[in-house]
């Protein structure tokens, strides 16, 4: 089923979320204080059905966490045999068996969406981090165009600690920005990484002090939001493309793009 309107406030609360929309930004809080902010799958798909279902006037998205945790992550009680209250185990129907497996893909792409929209080439995402970004709470951030960190933020991939693998789609990110030797060291020690070495190794774009981490991120909307759209969507998309790009086909790229952009200003010139 396809998803038209924007979850109700108890679905995103059931979810531990809570969003807010003011003309074109959007805040997405994860709301768990008492869990420190733990995801579950739930959390994942309410995310993914806010994505798909954002006013077309939304142009910047901030997620940020209640209290003084981004997230710690995955909430283990996932793996119970009870599981999370209103959610299914992660453990029912494993198996080695082809519809087993199948459906658990289904499952890990389902959850993988909540995270993969924030790439969109029309908007700019922003994770206001403060506390800990753990594990799942360290791919959300990893997710988002831009981080902003307090000056108190740790973060930490803990999956592979935990037995399992990063697959909420933080692997490829973190590979891009701090290449694949640091990205094992990283993940395979499940070290927790400080806001100032987070901005050395380029994972952060702004560290302040935790008092000041709200006025940097309406300070950083506001200026992008100075950017037309649709100049913003376009250099958005082409950047995205830029890595996978030759630079032939990049610079190919610039032109078409480039053209686009002209012949809709002398639209709205009457040229």
């Amino acid at each position: 089923m396809v998803e038209t309107a924007l979850p109700s406030k108890d679905d995103l609360a059931a979810a531990g979320l809570r969003l807010e929309i003011e003309d074109a930004v959007a805040t997405i809080t994860l709301s768990r204080p008492e869990r420190r902010n733990a995801m579950t799958g739930r959390t994942w798909t309410t995310l993914a059905h806010v994505g798909h279902t954002l006013p077309p006037s939304v142009r910047i998205v901030v997620i940020d966490g209640e209290g003084s945790t981004f997230s710690s992550g995955i909430d283990l009680a996932m793996f119970s045999p009870e599981g999370v209250e209103g959610e299914t185990s992660a453990l029912t129907n494993i198996g080695d068996d082809a519809e087993s497996r199948s459906a658990l893909d289904a499952t890990i792409a389902a959850y993988q969406e909540g995270f993969l929209w924030l790439r969109r080439p029309d908007i700019v995402s922003i994770a206001a981090v403060r506390g800990h970004a753990i594990g799942a709470g360290f791919q959300l951030a990893l997710s988002c165009d831009l981080r902003v960190l307090a000056d108190d933020a740790q973060l930490c991939m803990k999956e592979p600690a935990l037995g399992l693998v990063p697959d909420l789609t933080g692997t490829k990110p973190l590979v891009d920005i701090v290449g694949v030797s640091r990205a094992i060291e990283l993940c395979l020690t499940a070290r927790k990484v400080g806001a100032a070495e987070a901005r050395e190794l380029r994972l952060a774009e702004l560290v302040v002090d935790g008092s000041e981490l709200e006025s940097a991120v309406q300070d950083l909307v506001a200026a992008l939001l100075a950017t037309s759209p649709e100049a913003a969507a376009a250099t958005k998309e082409l950047l995205l493309q830029a890595p996978h790009n030759s630079l032939d086909e990049q610079i190919v790229a610039e032109r078409r793009a480039q053209a686009d952009r002209l012949n809709a200003l002398a639209r709205q010139l009457g040229v």
